[in-house]
């Protein structure tokens, strides 16, 4: 079993172009995930001179690489529980904000023709217990009462049943405009066609300090390759630890890191594999601490969940391996001894109210905090981030938002078992 992504690892590697640092350039974005990489692309397009730059050797090697390969619209939250706090109009506007995020993902897929296995079959919500199902119904319904997503439908337990060859579920809600796609594939392209436009990609370049001139958006960027001027600087880290904190305090005391676990199973071969997942969507699980699988091309179960309150290691994700070896023989007992090839952790950038969060502060530009539903909206968010630094700010569908330190995070998150242990203490309840 290895403990790699299996995204990265049966995917071609990027290898961008050998070139010296550029000295100055109209726009730096750190960070060579998807919401760098498409701002990468989106501003090169508008005529800008970019560089961005990657901690790592290559590029989407943390969340964007290291996710459950689901592309899925849908608040991170219940729509009902996001309305009653802020009014239906914004609840509404956030929720289709994700609408536009997949739909985002798929137009650059289709326009670069980037091969990565983008197949546009829903998501479905299950329940793993009878009561769940009455929240799920309502959430449903307050959805198209309020008219924010028509499309959605209950199924019951016997439709699940159907296409899921499982005895645990009770029903689901299906969201028919969520999406998957091979991750490591669509980064190799996303990436590729930054370049073509013109942004210069930089790996292994850790930015160590930023330094603003003046008053404006101008900052010196120090990396480990040298340093250059950019007159506008966009902070695409998300939850990653490179560059500590230092210059990137502000964000980090706003962001808790938290693991989330993924295994995958050898090739179950095609007739095995569909009887499974028939529709082939994405699934994923209603509780705090659930669980999310869906196939792959080449018939493989991925198969993932925060197995464990911890931060990714090499020993954390062995030990969550096992953890999710059991939550799957418990979901698919037909699978029997089946072979794990692939055991990986990420991390996750959550926020203390599961939203993103973009914007513009002292001069910098960022756009992070996607709080486990990245996928679309960071590849989303680097097109709308390269709008608002054209001038734009009502591209932005997230301006405006209040967005406090979280109390008594400064470093390490010290409070995340204490954390898990509220949620599965949640769950067992609920």
């Amino acid at each position: 079993m290895k403990l790699d992504s299996y995204w990265t690892d049966s995917a071609p590697a990027f290898r961008p172009a050998a070139r010296e640092l550029p000295a100055q350039v109209d726009v730096a974005v750190v960070g060579a995930g998807f919401t760098g990489l498409s701002a990468g692309l989106a501003l090169a397009r508008q005529g800008a001179s970019v560089v961005v730059l990657e901690a790592g050797e290559r590029v989407a090697a943390e969340a964007s690489g290291r996710n459950g390969g689901h592309v899925n619209n849908g608040l991170a939250m219940d729509y009902a529980d996001v309305a009653a706090k802020v009014g239906v109009a914004q609840a509404r506007a956030w929720y289709h904000a994700y609408d536009a995020a997949v739909d985002t993902v798929a137009r650059i897929v289709k326009s670069e023709a980037i091969a990565c296995d983008f197949m546009r079959h829903g998501k479905l919500k299950m329940a793993t217990r009878p009561q769940q199902m009455a929240a799920l119904q309502r959430s449903a319904q307050r959805l198209i009462d309020d008219g924010v997503d028509s499309d959605v439908e209950i199924l019951d337990a016997a439709r699940v049943a159907s296409e899921v060859q499982s005895e645990r579920f009770h029903g689901g809600l299906l969201y028919k405009r969520s999406a998957q796609m091979h991750m490591g594939r669509f980064a190799a392209g996303l990436a590729g066609a930054a370049e073509r436009a013109g942004a210069q990609i930089h790996t292994s370049s850790a930015v160590q300090r930023l330094s603003r001139i003046g008053k404006g958006h101008a900052h010196t960027l120090q990396t480990a390759r040298g340093s250059v001027t950019a007159q506008q600087v966009l902070l695409a880290t998300g939850a990653s630890r490179h560059g500590g904190y230092g210059s990137f305090g502000w964000l980090r005391r706003r962001i808790v890191p938290i693991g989330s676990f993924i295994v995958v199973t050898e090739p179950l071969g095609e007739a095995r594999a569909r009887a499974m997942l028939a529709e082939r969507r994405t699934y994923t699980t209603v509780a705090n601490i659930h669980h999310y699988f869906r196939l792959t091309a080449d018939y493989r179960l991925v198969f993932g969940g925060r197995a464990r309150f911890a931060i990714s290691s090499p020993q954390s994700d062995a030990a969550s391996g096992e953890i999710l070896r059991a939550g799957l023989a418990e979901t698919f007992p037909q699978l029997g001894k089946v072979r794990l090839d692939y055991c990986w952790g990420g991390l996750v950038d959550m926020t203390q109210d599961r939203l993103p969060h973009a914007g513009e502060r002292d001069g910098l530009y960022y756009a992070t905090g996607y709080s486990g539903h990245g996928t679309q909206m960071s590849v989303h968010m680097g097109e709308r981030m390269a709008e608002v630094m054209a001038g734009n700010t009502a591209a932005n569908p997230w301006q405006g938002r209040s967005w406090p330190a979280i109390p008594g995070h400064f470093g390490a998150p010290w409070f995340l078992p204490a954390v898990g242990m509220y949620y599965r203490l949640k769950d067992k309840l609920a």
